[in-house]
């Protein structure tokens, strides 16, 4: 029995190192696990302050007048300002509108009608990115020449006496 006793206690002992041992390794496992995620940490935070951020800035110019010319890459406006006309190429992200801002075609730009270039100067072009038609108040006979519409208007004061 003597011999069982330190069977049995040398038993306990070594289960007692064993789950001494298996604390230790965990936490052992946990410095390292929390040391490597730190790490990565630091190493991201390091990457992200290296960053830099451009910033572009881009401002949009506009432009009144009648369109003398539009061609399938160039459309020209002459300025009532400008005795030369002015070229701007349009893109597929160019947009055509009304005056309400409501889309049209670009089958309904034509030359002769007044508009609004917006656009950017990109070197030596300038590119417009919405075009503004305004609506134009000219209208036609059956014969198709213009009929101008005259208006008058006549104001009575009266006072009393």
């Amino acid at each position: 029995m003597r011999h069982g006793f330190s069977l049995q206690a040398l038993n306990l002992c070594n289960a007692f190192n064993l789950y001494k041992n298996e604390n230790v390794m965990k936490k052992i496992t946990q410095k390292y696990l929390t040391a490597i995620v730190f790490a990565g940490l630091l190493t991201t935070a390091s990457l992200a302050s290296a960053q830099t951020t451009t910033t572009t800035t881009t401002s949009s110019t506009t432009s009144n007048g009648t369109i003398s010319d539009f061609s399938p890459s160039v459309i020209t406006v002459r300025s009532t300002t400008s005795a030369t006309p002015v070229s701007y190429s349009y893109t597929k992200t160019t947009t055509y509108v009304d005056q309400n801002g409501n889309p049209v075609s670009m089958e309904t730009v034509k030359s002769g009608l007044p508009v609004t270039v917006y656009y950017t100067q990109d070197g030596d072009r300038m590119i417009a990115s919405k075009v503004v038609v305004q609506r134009t108040t000219t209208t036609s006979d059956a014969t198709g020449a213009p009929v101008v519409e005259t208006k008058k208007t006549t104001t009575t004061t009266t006072s009393g006496q």
